[in-house]
């Protein structure tokens, strides 16, 4: 995204704590990395990442065993998606800072609950704006970087999904009658092709005519961004950062005092039905290629092991098909050119049919991708 992208990557990698806890264990070929079977708390899991970007912008965790730090008895997972943009920053730092804040904020309850998640959205939004702010004079463009932000947390018979973006989890329910299995989406997305986001930020602004225009064909907040909620994009969140030296072209000819995107999230909480079979976790580049009902059929037709992987091979196939390119060509397209046929795609399935309360794990998605600009 600018010019010194390693020696402000170097910079930023205190920020950034090393995977531990079997996070190394994912394998990777060419620009997939995948963990194709493994157990949780809930059950098993099944992971993988294919990279677009120069630069691997999506982030993902899987953290399983205890959720608070105070040995309060909770045991559950918690699933993490990022789909950064504008650079890997944001959605680096959210990977490395959004679980232990909410583990923070649930040993102060003592218990998992809506309002912990959010807090744990918000103060995780705070600590990255103001990293923000103590980078400004050398690296202004920190403030353009920004990520969509899905959570989900089961615990004690409940999904617990929080989403920020354009991220989607989707619920696998098999009807034991047919024996076929309905696609039930559990997260509500914030990106601007939808009319009701529009609405919302119409009516959240109501003396801005151009808070969303079409550009491009496509709807943006301000011209510049499809989603309308995020981690980051502090300047589109404080005016304080909508000046020089930010380059020109991010700023905002007019001045703003309400923040124009919000990190706030949309949760929604369900208990864990008998029929419920697996969930989906996916960033937006799953989400075009696929459709909710083709990914459910895929996850509850396939076997398990190598089932995240082959999702992804789906995705793929599809962008080869709309270019009316060769798929096994299109693999062989380098990063950042490959791009122009799809976006970074992280995919998480998480089963729930049984328990293993000693199934404690930690895995960070993507481990092992480039992760150097190529030029």
């Amino acid at each position: 995204m600018w010019g010194n992208s390693y020696s402000y990557l170097d910079m930023m990698k205190p920020f950034w704590r090393p995977c531990v806890g079997g996070a190394q264990s994912g394998r990777t070929d060419g620009l997939l990395w995948y963990k194709d079977l493994g157990s949780h708390v809930n059950g098993e899991f099944s992971m993988a990442v294919v990279q677009a970007n120069s630069l691997m912008e999506d982030q993902s965790q899987i953290e399983s065993g205890p959720l608070d730090s105070m040995n309060l008895g909770l045991y559950g997972t918690f699933i993490g998606v990022y789909d950064g943009h504008g650079g890997p920053e944001a959605s680096r730092f959210v990977n490395e800072n959004m679980f232990s804040n909410l583990k923070r904020f649930v040993s102060e309850d003592e218990e998992m609950s809506e309002d912990a998640i959010r807090k744990a959205f918000l103060s995780t939004e705070h600590q990255f704006i103001s990293l923000v702010r103590d980078q400004w004079r050398t690296c202004p463009q920190f403030a353009c970087v920004g990520t969509c932000c899905l959570v989900g947390v089961i615990v004690d018979g409940v999904i617990y999904t929080a989403n920020a973006g354009d991220s989607r989890v989707v619920l696998g329910r098999v009807d034991k009658d047919s024996g076929g299995v309905s696609a039930i989406q559990l997260s509500q997305e914030h990106n601007v092709n939808h009319e009701c986001v529009r609405d919302e930020l119409r009516s959240l602004h109501p003396d801005d005519p151009k808070i969303v225009v079409m550009k491009h064909n496509v709807w943006r907040v301000k011209g510049l961004i499809q989603v309308s909620r995020s981690i980051g994009d502090a300047y589109l969140k404080n005016p304080e950062f909508n000046r020089a030296p930010l380059l020109p072209k991010f700023r905002i000819p007019q001045s703003f005092s309400k923040q124009i995107l919000s990190p706030e999230p949309t949760i929604s909480i369900q208990k864990v039905d008998p029929n419920d079979e697996f969930l989906i976790f996916a960033s937006d580049g799953l989400w075009e290629q696929l459709s909710n009902e083709e990914a459910v059929d895929i996850v509850h037709t396939y076997p398990r092991n190598g089932i995240a992987r082959r999702l992804v091979k789906a995705a793929l196939q599809a962008a080869a098909k709309k270019r009316e390119v060769r798929y096994l060509d299109l693999k062989k397209i380098e990063r950042g050119v490959r791009r122009h046929f799809h976006d970074d795609i992280t995919v998480v399935v998480v089963f729930l049919d049984s328990a293993n309360p000693n199934s404690s794990v930690s895995m960070k998605g993507g481990v092992g991708l480039p992760t150097t600009k190529k030029f």
